[in-house]
């Protein structure tokens, strides 16, 4: 079965960086676009970002839009998520999707 598992999450500071990854198992990754999206506490889940199949074409909520960068490695069925110059409001609970599955989530904290 499909299988999403996200690390990377952490506590940050404002202005620092992290990276996420998302290890996809189960289907034919390289067959299928991937995306990030993310939840805040009391507020409903966003899209952050997405990436197709062969990496050559990506889209970004405005939010993030020249801070973040998303990826991905065929060859390790893997996808990424760079993220830079964080803010406050980043923080919350990343999860990656792929054919109407959700991995677990990987907490991001950034302090002020």
């Amino acid at each position: 079965q499909v299988q999403l598992v996200e690390s990377g999450g952490g506590l940050v500071q404002a202005g620092g960086s992290l990276r996420l990854s998302c290890a996809a198992s189960g289907f034919t990754f390289s067959n299928y676009a991937m995306a990030w999206f993310r939840q805040a506490p009391g507020k409903e889940r966003e899209f952050v970002a997405n990436i197709n199949w062969n990496g050559g074409m990506t889209y970004y909520a405005d939010s993030v839009k020249g801070r973040f960068t998303i990826s991905r490695d065929n060859a390790k069925n893997a996808a990424y998520l760079q993220m830079n110059t964080l803010k406050v409001e980043d923080t919350a609970v990343y999860y990656c999707k792929s054919l109407n599955s959700w991995g677990q989530g990987t907490q991001v904290t950034v302090s002020s």
